[in-house]
């Protein structure tokens, strides 16, 4: 993984690749490659630079052609490294780009090796080239297909023949692709992993499915869909509209990309507020006044960030909506024996809703015979939201950071609306209560403005983490899963070994660690815990431990040496959380700043991770 370009045109199309991997460059990637048709031969460019060198070299290597593929690479088997990046070759004729892991190709490797192939990369990559190009008799379409049968694992996959020229075939299982019809006239067709790489170009899209293989060619393109007895069949798939949000990616006065959508968390909490007159079951869909009477309790799928805002739910769910609820991550939940339950919803959350471990883990649910499945995504067009039955949809817009901001808080505020419906449904929600809670996510747009305000005084904070390498952080109940995700902040852009506990388990062991040294940042709002709160961070005290402490004005925790305070501006009741997450993304990003990190692209990591 992580980004697919190809295209078939009478242009030079290399322009384009480039372009289109630019736009998927807040995916994260550590090298990047384009492949060419040229003088009726394949030619190539790599680099494990960013993609503006590699638009550099393919102008000084005069690389053009109508004919290509390119591809920014995240590693999975081989180190980054040119020789490992995309497009492979297997001999002179075939070339391939691929996202996704091939769980069997050590088998497929030793196969090929035998046949006598030579392989230059330590990628599973490579394997597919050298099968599609053992299996090919001349057309390219029918090797694919074929090459597709012996594969297990996920992929995307876009290829072109030396023999074929003006022909491009892409497959995919389980790893986002799609196509791009070009305009009326120019013959040109496209394929993506991201629509959004093809803005510009088209807004005609045809979103693959699972078991899909398709053929680019000039003027035309066709489908054909893997049947449960492994044949193909020609299909058709439906051609959307869509307006790939081009101008989310301009900077504007900010420093980096993630800075300027913290910024943005007012504007895409009241977007995702815009359509909510009231607490309704059909915000979710139709159908869900149905399903939500027919449900006993709650199962949320999710990884990474989306599992804390499950995490948060959870508190919501249980308290308010008094209906019992699990929060599994997402990779453990299908590898384990569970006990399935029919009434259960199946609740699962993500950012680009193609979050490969989810939407496996969902299919595994749905296999277990739990039919009534939700999805909290921020993009309308994902195989998340066609898999489920009922979705809500965030409007966050395009999040480039790969530290997710504001996806989390529209998450938070979807999962609230979930908890009012249930609420309602099951008599737990009067109409002065509806009225009370509608009318404070109304006000969460200028509560959040006001959090942001405080950034100068997390600045001041975050000189001083940046000199540090270790860091806890405690919170109390709903707000524990938000120290979770202060730490995750912390330690994926600033590269601080950060952990978060439950405050009340710090006697437990964690407090073995304190000293002068480690920074505790604590989250203490005025809730029934605080006094609980307090008493942890005397412990802390009693240690020569120093505190960082995001308090509520009324809280009575005041500074003094070993113990810093920021007053948040007021206090926020059920919807805390959503107010407490916000300077500590602000605490995490100036760290990071100031350590010099690359905080859009933080080492090792990748926006959308669609693979397992």
């Amino acid at each position: 993984m992580c980004g697919i370009v190809g295209a078939v045109s009478t242009r030079n199309i290399v322009p384009v690749l480039v372009e289109g991997l630019k736009r998927l460059e807040y995916r994260g990637y550590d090298s990047c490659g384009v492949a060419v048709h040229q003088d009726n031969r394949l030619r190539r460019t790599r680099s494990t630079s960013r993609v503006a060198e590699l638009d550099a070299l393919v102008l000084a290597d005069a690389v053009q052609g109508g004919t290509g593929i390119a591809h920014t690479r995240w590693a999975t088997h081989g180190v980054p490294a040119v020789h490992n990046a995309h497009p492979h070759f297997s001999g002179d004729k075939i070339a391939l780009v691929h996202n996704g892991i091939i769980e069997n190709h050590d088998e497929l490797r030793a196969e090929l090796r035998a046949k006598g192939y030579v392989f230059e990369s330590q990628t599973d990559t490579e394997v597919i080239a050298h099968l599609v190009h053992q299996l090919y008799d001349g057309d390219l379409f029918d090797a694919v297909q074929r090459a597709t049968t012996r594969l297990k694992g996920a992929y995307a996959i876009a290829v072109f023949c030396r023999d074929e020229p003006q022909r491009v075939v892409g497959a995919r299982e389980g790893s986002p692709l799609v196509l791009g019809v070009g305009a009326k006239g120019s013959g040109e067709n496209f394929l993506a992993s991201d629509a959004m790489a093809l803005a510009g170009v088209t807004d005609q899209i045809v979103y693959l499915e699972e078991g899909d293989v398709v053929d680019l060619q000039l003027g035309k393109h066709w489908i054909s869909a893997r049947q449960a007895d492994g044949s193909f069949e020609r299909i058709q798939r439906e051609v959307r509209t869509v307006h790939a949000h081009t101008g989310a990616a301009e900077l504007g006065p900010y420093r980096h990309y993630m800075q300027k959508e913290i910024f943005e968390q007012p504007r895409a909490i009241a977007d995702t507020l815009e359509a909510v007159a009231g607490i309704s079951p059909e915000l979710f869909g139709d159908g869900a006044y149905r399903i939500f009477k027919d449900i006993d309790c709650v199962l949320i799928l999710a990884c990474g960030t989306s599992s804390y805002a499950g995490m948060t739910a959870k508190y919501w769910l249980e308290a308010i909506a008094g209906i019992p609820c699990n929060v599994e991550i997402a990779s453990e939940y299908r590898y384990r024996d569970s006990v399935p339950n029919p009434r259960q919803l199946i609740v699962t959350i993500s950012q680009s809703g193609e979050t490969a471990d989810t939407i496996a883990a969902l299919k595994h649910a749905r296999s277990l015979g739990q039919a009534h499945t939700l999805t909290v995504c921020n993009v309308g067009t994902s195989a998340m939201v066609r898999e489920c039955v009922l979705h809500f949809l965030t409007h966050a817009g395009v999040e480039i950071g790969v530290a997710s901001t504001k996806a989390f808080t529209t998450q938070l505020v979807a999962l609230f609306l979930l908890t009012l419906v249930l609420a309602q449904q099951r008599g737990r929600l009067s109409a002065d209560q509806e009225a009370e809670h509608i009318k404070a996510l109304r006000h969460l747009p200028a509560a959040v403005q006001a959090v942001l305000a405080l950034e100068p005084q997390i600045m001041a904070w975050a000189e001083d983490f940046a000199k540090k390498e270790n860091a806890l952080f405690l919170g109390r109940g709903m707000h524990y899963p938000v120290a979770l995700e202060g730490a995750l902040k912390l330690k994926e852009i600033s590269y601080i070994h950060a952990e978060a506990y439950p405050a009340g388990e710090l006697k437990h062991g964690p407090l073995a660690l304190v000293t002068s040294a480690m920074p505790v940042v604590t989250i203490a709002p005025n809730d029934a815990l605080l006094e609980k709160l307090k008493s942890n961070l005397q412990e802390v005290r009693a240690r020569g431990g120093e505190l960082f402490v995001f308090a509520d004005a009324d809280t009575q925790i005041e500074s003094e040496p070993g113990v810093r305070v920021i007053r948040m501006p007021e206090h926020y009741g059920a919807l805390s959380p959503i107010l407490h997450v916000v300077p500590l993304q602000l605490l995490a990003y100036h760290t990071a700043c100031a350590r010099g990190t690359d905080v859009d692209k933080p080492r090792n990591l990748a926006k959308s991770v669609t693979v397992e």
